[in-house]
């Protein structure tokens, strides 16, 4: 079990804001997504080398080095990732999207920050996040699909670091004052 400074909630998409209707939207824009070529897109082109460095909260788990050359990602690199964004409670490691790594690169170069992001929360288990349950935590979170992280970086204001991955419309951005981390996910651009 988690402390209870951890049990806090993050939502891909609030099911108090959300409806059906949104929900399959949302689907049908994860799908559309995936199905975009990389030119069609506004982002700028990712760097041949991405590099991370993230370490896990309350484990001595971390990784800081490349995941991403020569047009590939390197699968020891990502085996290792997936590691530390395991699932805590279950001790359950998934396949995490690489497009989550690379969102997180992207607002790290941006940031020019050489900080390890320190995560809290990665993949969760089906179990694990009905457990967790709220008004805030969805039943459709992107956390379940291995696509979306919750973290600190030290060194940086959590509401600097949400503004600025909005701004980039990267992925899905939710900051959380009170607790002080953001959720960023590979999924639409939103925020909350």
């Amino acid at each position: 079990m988690f402390p209870r400074s951890l049990k806090h909630s993050c939502p891909c998409c609030d099911p108090t804001q959300f409806g059906r209707r949104e929900v399959i939207a949302a689907g049908l824009g994860l799908l559309a997504c995936a199905g975009a070529s990389t030119k069609a897109t506004a982002q700028p082109p990712l760097p041949s080398i991405r590099r991370l460095r993230v370490q896990r909260a309350l484990t001595e788990d971390g990784f800081d080095g490349v995941y991403f050359r020569e047009g590939r990602y390197d699968r020891e690199a990502l085996h290792k990732l997936d590691w530390v964004f395991r699932d805590l409670s279950a001790a359950e490691v998934t396949p995490m999207d690489p497009r989550l790594f690379d969102v997180l690169h992207a607002v790290a170069e941006r940031l020019d920050s050489s900080e390890a992001y320190v995560i809290s929360s990665g993949y969760r288990t089906p179990e694990r996040n009905s457990a967790l349950r709220t008004s805030r935590v969805s039943s459709v979170s992107l956390h379940m699909s291995g696509m979306a992280a919750d973290f600190r970086l030290p060194g940086f204001n959590a509401y600097g670091v949400a503004r600025l991955a909005a701004e980039m419309q990267v992925g899905g951005v939710g900051l959380y004052r009170r607790d002080g981390f953001v959720h960023l996910d590979c999924g639409p651009p939103r925020r909350w």
